[in-house]
């Protein structure tokens, strides 16, 4: 689902946009300062989230002006400059109207905007909102000066590692690679560190606590109580301030609003739209590669633990390396082998095929199966039957083998890939007797 990029100009600036899904309203994700509009694609929770919006609106979703990949900010904006970019954008997107949706420290831009320009903005619904970051009289919950202060010294120590703010925003989630490892990019791709202090003396500065009584449009405020960074105040002062606007608690204790979020998912469709349909089982048909590193056991007895974790994390590499390279998803470490998934099977194939390489040249062995099948999509993980008969497949391979169900052999047909003939293996716990085939070449070149 992942839509092409375009330009919208806001005078000389040049704001990066995409466009998603074709439903009856159009919906604006108003940005935080850490967006890349192409990033958020690469990670399959953030596109999960993003195609969930794109089933019931057309989506439009664009960077910051600053950040990603719209033009850099010469010196701070005001926020009525950013306002106006957020019409620039929807007047390149052909939307008159539409319904805004944001988080942090992008709900102060959606709440002058939908006060600002109310026929242009069918309704707000905002997640974590913060009128206001900075104490005040009677607004005394923020952090202080000097704790700011702190706060952006150590994201800019540990800028484009990711652990600075997924410590804080998802403590327990950020503690899976994947995770991690996109939104360390994302960091990268948002911001250098050297503009953090700018964007923090712009976000110290905001205060739309006037505005909030004169928004007119429909407003859900949603927040998580338990929500460990973002003190609660913040969204009760916002749904307190705007007229007839309707609180929602949410469960989970994280910040980040990828953790866990189909409650708020479910909550945004039936504000917006007055109902949640039932979601089906997400299915796709995919191509499953399973490998496993050959007498592991006695070769991590014969290294020692240490020697063997260095050992297996250069395997790791290898096997994400490869994957990514072969347009694949690598969906998890199994111990001594991985499970990956691919949009075509000779790109699975092949990518077996260099990952036996590149793990012979670390002194390794492995063997690996591939099978294509429909598979259920459950989170960062697949099921379903397909998955078994692959793992099976994988089972039946020798030292060395890549071996195939007979799904991917009739399927690779054309491709210059060589297979050796049909064999019957029976797949433990697969009814029936299932033909598999070794591959044998890639065109000219041996396998």
């Amino acid at each position: 689902m992942e839509p092409i990029t375009r330009y919208a100009r806001n005078g000389s600036v040049h704001l990066a946009y995409q466009v998603v899904g074709g439903g009856p309203l159009d919906l604006v994700v108003v940005p935080s300062w850490i967006n890349q509009v192409e990033h958020i694609w690469t990670y399959p929770g953030a596109a999960r989230f993003m195609e969930r919006l794109g089933s019931f609106s057309r989506l439009i979703m664009f960077d910051r002006r600053g950040t990603g990949l719209s033009d850099p900010m010469v010196e701070p904006l005001p926020l009525e400059e950013q306002v106006d970019d957020v019409a620039a954008v929807m007047d390149a997107a052909g939307s008159e109207r539409a319904a805004l949706f944001a988080q942090s420290e992008g709900t102060a831009m959606a709440c002058l905007f939908a006060a600002t320009r109310p026929e242009r903005v069918q309704a707000l619904a905002l997640y974590s909102p913060q009128a206001r970051f900075s104490p005040a009289p009677g607004y005394d919950w923020p952090m202080s000066g000097e704790q700011r202060s702190e706060m952006v010294e150590l994201m800019r120590e540990h800028w484009g590692d990711g652990s600075a703010n997924l410590a804080q925003l998802a403590p327990r989630s950020g503690e899976g690679s994947e995770l991690r490892e996109w939104f360390a990019t994302l960091e990268r791709l948002a911001i250098p560190p050297g503009m953090l202090p700018v964007i923090h003396q712009m976000v110290r500065d905001t205060d739309v606590r006037a505005v909030l009584p004169s928004i007119r449009v429909p407003t859900v405020v949603m927040r998580r109580p338990a929500d460990p960074v973002v003190d609660d105040r913040h969204a009760h002062y916002v749904a307190d301030h705007i007229p007839e606007a309707k609180a929602v608690a949410l469960p989970g204790d994280e910040a980040l609003m990828l953790c866990d979020p189909e409650p708020m998912l479910d909550e945004i469709e039936r504000f917006l739209t007055g109902t949640v349909r039932e979601p089906e089982p997400d299915r796709a048909l995919a191509t499953l590669l399973f490998t496993d590193l050959v007498g592991s056991t006695e070769r991590a007895a014969a290294l020692g633990d240490g020697a063997w974790r260095t050992l297996l994390a250069r395997h790791d590499d290898a096997v994400r390396r490869a994957v990514t390279a072969h347009r694949g998803r690598a969906i998890k470490s199994l111990g001594d082998g991985w499970l990956a998934t691919f949009d075509g099977p000779a790109r699975g194939v092949r990518c077996a095929l260099a990952l036996r390489e590149a793990v012979a040249a670390l002194g390794l062995e492995m063997r690996a199966g591939l099978h294509t099948g429909e598979v259920e999509l459950l989170d960062d993980d697949v099921g379903g039957m397909a998955v078994h008969i692959a793992a099976r497949v994988a089972a039946v391979a020798g030292p060395g083998q890549v071996v195939t169900s007979q799904t991917v052999r009739d399927l690779t047909v054309g491709s210059g890939l060589a297979f050796s003939d049909p064999r019957d293996a029976e797949l433990k716990g697969v009814p029936g007797s299932w033909a598999v085939h070794t591959v044998l070449s890639d065109g000219a070149r041996p396998a």
